[in-house]
């Protein structure tokens, strides 16, 4: 632990510009991220006495071993660096926004050839257009099983697709109706797309056009006693008012906005915003937000929209955001700049904007609860597994991250080594590591190569640079680690360690049988409790380990065979081998084909056709028929 007198800037040397700061640990890896419009000022607030800070302040600023700053030249470029340094970084002590659930959204994939409609949940993809979102994934269904009534534009996969494509004729849904059946030639690619492009009109609310269009169809169609034609506009039009009609109206119409509010308290918050396009809710969403560091209410709402908006088009801004308090200009005219065309940022007082922003209030509040009721067990049991296993293994301090290492194999083949991240008890999965090792190794031998060339890199990537060693992938260590294994294995590890001089890390062995846990040095394992949350932590690294191990050795053993299995076809190299693949999907699709069908692959010949189906089944005649092998 530092102390902040230490690393304390000296006095003059802070500049008095809008600028942004980070605060590192002694690795030099960056726990806090902030930005100012005044540097000297609020840096400033960071190195008053320990005992006068938050506690959180105090524990941030005594983790921490320097700090540094860029200046830049206004509150909007601070805004922008600031988000762009957390979203690198990723600071254990800054504030940290959680969707209260993941909420599926209504997404149109206008980056693929033939567009289509489907579920999304999770990041947001370049090239798709995103609606909502929804509170269940039902209404989104029924939205989509309505709209391709009026607008049958493709919702399958792309194996579908694929599959379809290539019998030549379209699924279920091109046959009643409900696709156009891009798949076989029914609608060109441009025609499919114009398809697409008003369906996301009618999803952002923009339907008048289009229902203008099909009523005038479905008059004209009466007039010419078209009455069949008539009954279908008629249904179409059914449809669209259908999906309009889904959301309520709150404001009026053409009004676009969206509408936050926050619940906020010392150690946690929880936000909600209402997405309201042409008067109409078209969506809403949640976040639960861990506090590390105190911020006021205006803090955390501008943090707030630049996590809303931080992967945001044009499109998905709308003219005027509603908040809870007033904030600063910045966040107005960065939004302004990604639209293109101004954005309102203010609060609402009275009227209907406001009574939504109440109502949000109250969906804020029990997402608050509903967390705290589940995460009130959650975090007092990471932080008690944290100590118990400091105090059970002898530890100096808390493993705040934790390493664990498994081998994967078959009688030593297509070995894989896994390397899985636990950070405060949790999962890590951006920092999983996979390990292709060398077939004919043991398993201490393989243990070794793993531990080896995970702290080989360590050691290279400690010495880069600060600004280069956030970039690399083995630059931090961890304070324990666990083997799955026994004595044997944990030793191995420890030797390793011992050879590349590396002091400050710790290794145990969980062994299966018993789940004892061996140090290396000790003759007698430690036996943690059972039912503790120590060795339930333990279990959980382990565990994870070797899920993780077994799914990359799975996928190489899968390659392995099926390559062998094709490349030993005569007149088959990789190249050949990879047409065949690509092109019938399986290896049992390969033996189902015909030598017709396998001559119609692209570099395979007639004769390599016989030749594979002759090494597949039998025999081949003259005239293309399977026959008996001579003897």
């Amino acid at each position: 632990m530092t102390h902040p007198a230490d690393y304390r800037p000296k006095p003059g040397t802070i500049p008095t510009q809008p600028g942004v700061y980070r605060f590192r640990d002694p690795s030099g890896r960056v726990v806090y991220v902030g930005k100012a419009v005044n540097l000297r000022q609020r840096l400033q607030n960071y190195f008053q006495p320990l005992t006068s800070l938050h506690p959180r302040t105090r524990l941030m600023v005594t983790t921490a071993a320097s700090v540094e700053w860029t200046v830049v030249r206004n509150e909007v470029e601070a805004l922008i660096l600031e988000h762009t340094w957390i979203k690198r970084y990723d600071p254990r002590f800054n504030v940290v926004f959680k969707d209260d659930k993941s909420y599926p959204y209504l997404a149109v994939t206008m980056n693929e050839k033939f567009p289509r409609m489907l579920v999304m949940r999770g990041e947001r993809k370049p090239g798709v257009r995103y609606f909502g979102p929804y509170a269940r994934a039902w209404a989104i269904r029924e939205t989509v099983d309505t709209l391709v009534s009026a607008l049958p534009m493709r919702t399958c996969s792309p194996a579908t697709f694929k599959k379809a494509e290539k019998q030549g004729r379209p699924c279920l849904l091109g046959y009643i109706g409900k696709c156009a059946a891009p798949c076989v030639g029914r609608i060109s690619e441009q025609d499919h797309r114009q398809l697409a492009e008003r369906v996301c009109e009618v999803l952002a609310g923009d339907a008048k056009g289009i229902i203008r269009d099909v009523t005038e169809q479905m008059t004209s169609a009466a007039e010419r006693e078209d009455f069949e034609s008539a009954a279908r506009a008629r249904d179409r039009l059914t449809a669209l008012r259908s999906v309009l009609e889904r959301n309520a109206v709150v404001l009026g119409a053409g009004s676009d906005a969206d509408v936050f509010t926050v619940v906020d308290e010392e150690m946690e918050a929880a936000a909600h915003v209402f997405v309201v396009r042409d008067g109409r809710i078209a969506g809403q969403r949640g976040w639960v937000v861990e506090k590390p560091d105190p911020l006021t209410t205006a803090e955390l709402t501008e943090q707030l929209l630049q996590e809303a908006y931080a992967d945001a088009d044009a499109a998905d801004i709308p003219t005027e955001i509603i908040v809870p308090v007033a904030i600063g200009s910045g966040v107005g005219e960065w939004l302004t700049g990604v639209r293109g065309a101004r954005v309102e940022v203010k609060t609402a007082q009275r009227g209907k904007k406001a009574e939504l922003a109440a109502l949000g209030r109250r969906n804020a509040q029990e997402v608050l609860q509903q967390h705290r009721m589940r995460r009130a067990s959650d975090l007092t049991a990471r932080s008690a597994a944290l100590q118990e296993l400091q105090e059970g293994l002898n530890l100096p301090q808390a493993p705040l991250r934790i390493e664990c290492y498994d081998i994967s194999h078959i009688q030593g083949t297509n070995q894989v080594g896994s390397m899985v991240v636990f950070e405060d008890a949790l999962p890590k999965k951006a920092h999983y590591r996979q390990f292709s090792i060398a077939d004919g190794l043991d398993d201490l031998s393989a243990m070794r190569e793993v531990i080896r060339r995970r702290f080989t890199r360590y050691l290279e990537e400690s010495a880069l640079p600060l600004d280069e060693r956030e970039s690399a992938k083995f630059a931090y260590p961890p304070q324990l680690i666990v083997i799955d294994g026994a004595l044997p294995q944990a030793k191995a590890a420890q030797e390793v360690l011992d050879d590349l001089g590396i002091r400050d890390v710790n290794v145990v062995g969980l062994a299966k049988r018993l789940e004892e846990v061996w140090v290396p040095g000790d003759e007698f394992p430690v036996i943690l409790p059972r039912g503790s949350e120590a060795l339930f932590l333990l279990q959980r690294v382990r565990d994870e380990a070797h899920r993780f191990a077994i799914s990359k050795h799975r996928k190489k053993r899968t390659k392995a065979m099926k390559a062998s299995a094709v490349d030993e076809l005569p007149g088959v190299g990789p190249t050949r081998a990879k047409a065949l693949i690509t092109h019938f999907g399986s290896l049992a699709q390969v033996k189902a084909a015909s030598v017709e069908q396998l001559a119609l692959v692209p570099g395979i010949g007639a004769g390599t056709a016989r030749s594979i189906f002759s090494a597949l089944h039998g025999a081949v005649e003259d005239n293309g028929t399977p026959g008996m092998l001579e003897t």
